[in-house]
Protein backbone atom coordinates (compact mmCIF):
# COMPACT_ATOMS: atom_id res chain seq x y z
CA UNK A 1 0.00 0.00 0.00
CA UNK A 2 1.01 3.62 -1.01
CA UNK A 3 -0.44 6.88 0.97
CA UNK A 4 0.24 10.35 0.25
CA UNK A 5 0.09 12.63 3.18
CA UNK A 6 -3.41 14.22 4.12
CA UNK A 7 -3.64 17.13 2.34
CA UNK A 8 -5.48 20.60 2.86
CA UNK A 9 -7.27 22.12 -0.52
CA UNK A 10 -8.64 25.04 0.61
CA UNK A 11 -11.47 25.37 -2.58
CA UNK A 12 -13.17 24.26 -5.70
CA UNK A 13 -10.12 25.25 -7.85
CA UNK A 14 -7.27 23.46 -5.46
CA UNK A 15 -9.24 20.54 -5.23
CA UNK A 16 -9.22 20.61 -9.69
CA UNK A 17 -5.54 21.33 -8.87
CA UNK A 18 -4.88 17.84 -7.25
CA UNK A 19 -6.88 15.77 -9.92
CA UNK A 20 -4.70 17.36 -12.59
CA UNK A 21 -1.19 17.27 -10.85
CA UNK A 22 -2.31 13.08 -10.22
CA UNK A 23 -3.31 12.53 -14.35
CA UNK A 24 0.13 11.83 -14.99
CA UNK A 25 0.27 9.01 -12.60
CA UNK A 26 -2.38 7.22 -14.09
CA UNK A 27 -2.55 4.99 -16.84
CA UNK A 28 -5.00 2.26 -18.99
CA UNK A 29 -6.45 0.27 -16.43
CA UNK A 30 -6.54 2.42 -13.01
CA UNK A 31 -9.13 1.86 -11.13
CA UNK A 32 -9.80 5.29 -8.77
CA UNK A 33 -12.53 5.27 -5.56
CA UNK A 34 -13.74 8.30 -4.53
CA UNK A 35 -14.81 8.61 -0.49
CA UNK A 36 -16.47 11.52 0.63
CA UNK A 37 -19.91 12.82 1.86
CA UNK A 38 -22.03 14.94 -0.20
CA UNK A 39 -20.48 18.28 -1.60
CA UNK A 40 -16.74 16.93 -0.84
CA UNK A 41 -15.89 17.64 -4.29
CA UNK A 42 -15.54 14.52 -5.92
CA UNK A 43 -16.84 15.72 -9.07
CA UNK A 44 -14.40 18.59 -9.29
CA UNK A 45 -11.65 16.60 -8.71
CA UNK A 46 -12.64 14.06 -11.41
CA UNK A 47 -12.63 17.56 -13.55
CA UNK A 48 -8.93 18.16 -12.90
CA UNK A 49 -8.25 14.77 -13.87
CA UNK A 50 -10.26 15.51 -17.02
CA UNK A 51 -7.73 18.59 -17.68
CA UNK A 52 -4.60 16.11 -16.99
CA UNK A 53 -5.65 13.11 -19.16
CA UNK A 54 -6.40 15.39 -21.57
CA UNK A 55 -9.79 13.89 -22.40
CA UNK A 56 -13.04 15.33 -24.35
CA UNK A 57 -15.79 16.75 -23.36
CA UNK A 58 -17.36 18.61 -19.79
CA UNK A 59 -16.29 16.52 -17.04
CA UNK A 60 -20.08 16.82 -15.26
CA UNK A 61 -21.58 14.45 -12.51
CA UNK A 62 -22.89 11.30 -13.84
CA UNK A 63 -25.86 11.11 -11.35
CA UNK A 64 -28.37 11.22 -13.60
CA UNK A 65 -26.90 9.17 -16.50
CA UNK A 66 -24.84 6.76 -13.94
CA UNK A 67 -21.66 6.60 -16.20
CA UNK A 68 -20.12 8.89 -18.63
CA UNK A 69 -16.94 8.08 -21.12
CA UNK A 70 -14.95 10.83 -21.88
CA UNK A 71 -12.70 9.76 -24.83
CA UNK A 72 -8.79 11.45 -25.09
CA UNK A 73 -7.72 14.05 -27.58
CA UNK A 74 -4.40 13.29 -26.89
CA UNK A 75 -3.84 9.43 -27.41
CA UNK A 76 -4.40 8.53 -23.75
CA UNK A 77 -6.99 6.43 -22.02
CA UNK A 78 -10.34 7.21 -21.72
CA UNK A 79 -12.03 8.55 -18.32
CA UNK A 80 -15.27 6.08 -17.26
CA UNK A 81 -16.98 8.60 -14.56
CA UNK A 82 -19.37 5.97 -12.82
CA UNK A 83 -21.53 7.35 -9.93
CA UNK A 84 -22.52 4.36 -8.36
CA UNK A 85 -24.90 6.23 -5.56
CA UNK A 86 -27.92 5.96 -8.05
CA UNK A 87 -27.37 2.29 -8.56
CA UNK A 88 -28.34 1.99 -4.86
CA UNK A 89 -25.18 0.17 -4.39
CA UNK A 90 -24.22 2.66 -1.65
CA UNK A 91 -26.08 0.35 1.20
CA UNK A 92 -23.73 -2.59 0.42
CA UNK A 93 -27.10 -4.59 -1.00
CA UNK A 94 -24.50 -7.08 -2.38
CA UNK A 95 -24.85 -6.12 -5.99
CA UNK A 96 -21.77 -6.53 -8.21
CA UNK A 97 -20.44 -3.33 -9.22
CA UNK A 98 -18.62 -5.06 -12.30
CA UNK A 99 -21.95 -6.28 -13.68
CA UNK A 100 -23.42 -3.34 -13.14
CA UNK A 101 -20.06 -1.64 -15.61
CA UNK A 102 -20.84 -4.76 -17.56
CA UNK A 103 -24.49 -3.95 -17.93
CA UNK A 104 -24.36 -0.14 -19.13
CA UNK A 105 -22.27 -0.94 -22.57
CA UNK A 106 -19.90 1.47 -21.83
CA UNK A 107 -17.96 2.77 -24.64
CA UNK A 108 -14.67 1.95 -23.47
CA UNK A 109 -13.25 -0.85 -21.76
CA UNK A 110 -12.30 -0.73 -18.17
CA UNK A 111 -8.65 -2.38 -19.18
CA UNK A 112 -8.43 0.87 -21.86
CA UNK A 113 -9.45 3.62 -19.22
CA UNK A 114 -8.97 5.18 -15.95
CA UNK A 115 -12.40 4.27 -14.25
CA UNK A 116 -13.52 7.05 -11.53
CA UNK A 117 -16.47 5.17 -9.02
CA UNK A 118 -18.01 8.06 -6.77
CA UNK A 119 -19.64 6.42 -3.97
CA UNK A 120 -18.48 2.80 -4.64
CA UNK A 121 -16.44 2.19 -1.19
CA UNK A 122 -16.97 -1.60 -0.56
CA UNK A 123 -18.01 -2.12 -4.26
CA UNK A 124 -15.75 -0.95 -6.37
CA UNK A 125 -13.14 -3.40 -5.14
CA UNK A 126 -14.23 -6.16 -6.73
CA UNK A 127 -13.04 -4.61 -9.82
CA UNK A 128 -9.90 -4.74 -9.22
CA UNK A 129 -7.19 -6.01 -6.76
CA UNK A 130 -5.41 -2.29 -7.52
CA UNK A 131 -7.07 0.94 -6.77
CA UNK A 132 -6.49 4.15 -5.64
CA UNK A 133 -8.37 5.64 -3.08
CA UNK A 134 -9.14 9.65 -2.87
CA UNK A 135 -10.67 10.29 0.52
CA UNK A 136 -12.02 13.26 1.02
CA UNK A 137 -13.40 15.02 4.22
CA UNK A 138 -15.32 18.08 4.77
CA UNK A 139 -15.53 20.37 7.55
CA UNK A 140 -19.11 19.77 8.74
CA UNK A 141 -19.09 24.03 8.69
CA UNK A 142 -21.25 25.02 5.57
CA UNK A 143 -19.11 27.78 5.33
CA UNK A 144 -15.62 26.17 5.21
CA UNK A 145 -15.10 25.33 2.23
CA UNK A 146 -11.53 23.45 2.69
CA UNK A 147 -10.93 19.91 2.21
CA UNK A 148 -8.78 17.07 3.93
CA UNK A 149 -7.43 15.15 1.02
CA UNK A 150 -5.81 11.45 1.38
CA UNK A 151 -4.83 9.25 -1.71
CA UNK A 152 -4.19 5.86 -0.39
CA UNK A 153 -2.94 3.54 -3.06
CA UNK A 154 -4.03 -0.34 -2.86
CA UNK A 155 -2.15 -3.22 -4.56
CA UNK A 156 1.14 -3.95 -6.23
CA UNK A 157 0.31 -1.59 -9.15
CA UNK A 158 0.63 1.62 -6.33
CA UNK A 159 3.37 0.11 -4.39
CA UNK A 160 6.27 2.58 -4.79
CA UNK A 161 4.33 5.35 -6.62
CA UNK A 162 4.68 8.73 -5.41
CA UNK A 163 1.74 9.58 -4.42
CA UNK A 164 2.72 13.32 -2.87
CA UNK A 165 1.28 15.77 -5.53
Amino acid sequence: MSSSEAMTVRDGDAMRDVGERLAPLLRAGDLLVLVGGLGAGKTTFTQGLGLGLGVRGAVTSPTFVLSRVHPSTVGGPALVHVDAYRLGLGAGDGDDLGVVLDDLDLDASVEDSVTVVEWGEGLAERLADDRLEVRIDRSSDPADETRRVRLVGVGARWHGVGLDV
